[in-house]
């Protein structure tokens, strides 16, 4: 039997997907044991009376427990699926308001930026922690991370825990190769498409089809589109030569050319505060799924082919799938540092995960990843060193936040962020100047 441990299960619309997709593999029916973890009782009982009803609607046959000890459920687990958000919209409603009043503007804010930092600092001890509890009662385990800031979780737990086996997962590559298929009217299985950078910031590095370069085509369709013109992703691919993984507003914050200029907001149609509207949203649906599991009618169930479950099944059945991953650099991309965690395309079989070398970035991309590098490295090293200067460095240092606030009004909105934040902030964190 296949035993996969959910921690932050209570993410039920997440959670719905992944086990929709694993129930629906007929390869495992029968072999899934599914071990649900979440710090929130209620909201972990909802997520095992969803996984029962899936598994009994698909006929999977798949054993579900749930419990609120993380350690007796991850333990003897082959994978372990990580989709926390530390805080939840509490926490991150603060890193919007505290921010917006000082006048740094923000759209995601998980990745990068104030946002990204601060919840960074609260993510990364409980991802290490896991490291830990891994290390002692699954040490040949897979953790399949979701949960943003993305370039910092995985290269926290390999740092600053003795479990090594982490792998990060994210869509953005596979809905931008999506993207650019459909720009240039071709089925992506057709496209030979490689893609590597950091999670959120990696470039198209070849986009071709039968040996013939489509950049070219991609620039015509671009220059004859306004609206296509009026998006950030796209600047930043006319700017720099080939096209970002990212979304035009997660992209706006990682850059200092955007978010503190009107202009730039309308122009580029920048949408300020986006992540908030997306949790509300997600409120919404979690109470429509309560509203289904309380019905007796068939869940409206179908696959959503989320990357833990093909990761997952491509392990189990031996069959080859090439996914894209974010793991620890070691020489995958030449110009980057060997320990920083980068993404790039991979293959998962029966004998694991083989990540595939791409050379060295184009200078400039390298460059811009560099900015990015910045603000990750400090703020992992601020939690692992427990030095609060590095958080205030990594802020200094963040393209958007740089491009918007004086040295005095970053020290001042990091000191305010942290006490906000109170017990979520890493102890050695918590006092000081």
């Amino acid at each position: 039997m296949v035993r996969i441990g959910f921690i932050g299960a209570g993410s039920v619309e997440f959670t719905r997907n992944v086990v929709t997709d694993l129930c629906s593999f007929p390869e495992l029916h029968g072999e899934l044991h599914l071990s649900l973890h979440d710090i929130d009782a209620e909201r972990l009982g909802y997520a095992e009376a969803l996984a029962n009803r899936i598994s009994t609607q698909l006929g999977a046959g798949a054993t579900i427990t749930a419990s609120v000890d993380r350690l007796k459920a991850i333990e003897g687990c082959d994978y372990v699926v990580n989709e926390i958000q530390v805080g939840g919209y509490r926490a991150t409603r603060a890193d919007f308001d505290i921010p917006a009043r000082y006048g740094l503007r923000q759209t995601i804010a998980d990745t990068i930026g104030i946002g990204g930092i601060f919840r960074g600092l609260r993510t990364i001890p409980v991802l290490i922690g896991i490291g830990e509890d891994l290390a002692k009662v699954a040490p040949d385990s897979v953790l399949l991370n979701y949960s943003n800031p993305m370039a910092m979780l995985p290269w926290a737990v390999y740092a600053g825990s003795p479990f090594s086996n982490v792998v990060g997962l994210c869509h953005s590559v596979r809905d931008t190769h999506q993207f650019l298929a459909g720009l240039v009217g071709h089925p992506v299985e057709e496209l030979d498409l490689v893609t590597a950078g950091f999670n959120h910031q990696a470039f198209v590095l070849r986009f071709a089809r039968d040996g013939v370069d489509l950049y070219p085509r991609l620039r015509e369709l671009i220059e004859a589109d306004p609206q296509l013109r009026r998006r950030v992703r796209v600047e930043i691919f006319r700017q720099f030569g080939y096209f970002p993984t990212e979304s035009s507003e997660h992209s706006a914050e990682y850059v200092p050319w955007f978010m503190h200029h009107d202009e730039q907001i309308e122009r580029f149609r920048v949408p300020v505060g986006e992540y908030l509207r997306r949790s509300e949203e997600n409120i919404a649906e979690f109470d429509e799924t309560l509203a289904a599991l309380h019905s007796d009618a068939p869940l409206t169930l179908s696959p959503t082919s989320e990357l833990a479950s093909e990761f997952i099944h491509a392990h189990q059945t031996g069959q080859p799938t090439e996914l894209y991953v974010n793991v620890r650099n070691d020489g995958l991309i030449d110009n980057l540092p060997p320990e920083c965690c980068v993404e790039v395309p991979a293959l998962v079989d029966r004998d694991g995960l083989h990540p595939k070398p791409v050379g060295a970035l184009p200078p400039q991309l390298a460059a811009l990843n560099r900015t990015f590098l910045n603000v990750v490295e400090l703020t992992v090293r601020a939690v692992l060193d427990g030095d609060r200067s590095l958080v205030h460095q990594a802020a200094l240092l963040d393209p958007n936040t740089a491009a918007t606030l004086t040295t005095e009004q970053i020290r001042q909105m990091c000191d305010e962020l942290f006490e906000a934040h109170g017990d979520l902030m890493p102890a050695p964190l918590r006092t000081g100047r």
